[in-house]
């Protein structure tokens, strides 16, 4: 598993993860427990985690979405 993508706002990570599935890339995101122990105050960002040999497509998807 690589990270694809971190974010702290939860709108850009279901954003994200949307454009993914709707690649076929099946995501996951990491560090969710993490923030919720922390307070929920946003300060540790939650990864998206995609599998090694689907990397190069979901980052090109990534790059490529447009900013919210």
């Amino acid at each position: 598993m690589r990270v694809v993508a971190t974010t702290n706002d939860p709108v850009r990570l279901s954003f994200l993860l949307a454009l993914l599935e709707d690649s076929g890339i099946e995501a996951f995101v990491f560090d969710t427990h993490a923030s919720i122990v922390e307070g929920s105050i946003g300060v540790i960002p939650r990864r998206i985690m995609v599998a090694n040999d689907e990397y190069a497509m979901a980052a090109e998807i990534l790059r490529n979405a447009p900013e919210i």
